[in-house]
């Protein structure tokens, strides 16, 4: 893979941290309890468990994409082959199994929030659930296939 493929691909990983980031940021002032956008006693009650749980899921996502710059990193120093690389795509897979699990236990609080809100709540926590076991599962078969790989690698340079 040529270094410009990568430099495009660390690009696009930094867009896609950035919206959540700032998503983080401005969140902390939209769950005031004054605040007009909770406008409902209902809401208000729902602010502080759904904050907390999408907080929670920000911290394995970040984890994420920064494994995944480090991956990148490996690809463009040649050690894409390499037990640093199987052991950033394990910890892309736990981060990923991570959130889909925090979202699955605020499943619930999407739940009320359509309830009370007429959002689609539920559809959105479903949607990132989803999501998120694909990158899961995507993640575990190239650390199967990068460990057969590597151990193919071994072999031959065992029989050369």
């Amino acid at each position: 893979m040529s270094r410009g493929s990568t430099l495009f691909l660390k690009f696009v990983i930094i867009l896609m941290g950035m919206p959540i980031l700032a998503g983080c940021i401005y969140g902390l002032s939209r769950f005031d309890p004054d605040s007009p956008y909770w406008a409902t006693e209902e809401l208000a009650k729902l602010q502080y468990p759904l904050l907390i749980g999408m907080y929670a899921a920000m911290v394995p996502f970040f984890i994420a994409l920064f494994q995944t710059l480090k991956l990148l990193s490996f690809i463009d120093r040649d050690q894409a082959f390499s037990q640093l690389s199987i052991k950033a795509l394990k910890t892309i897979k736990y981060c990923a199994v991570a959130v889909s699990a925090l979202f699955t236990i605020e499943l619930p609080f999407f739940y009320l929030l359509t309830k009370a809100d007429d959002a689609p709540g539920v559809l959105i926590g479903a949607v990132v659930i989803f999501a998120s076991l694909v990158v899961a599962v995507f993640a575990a078969v190239l650390q199967k296939l990068l460990e057969d790989a590597i151990r193919i690698k071994e072999e031959n340079d065992l029989i050369v």
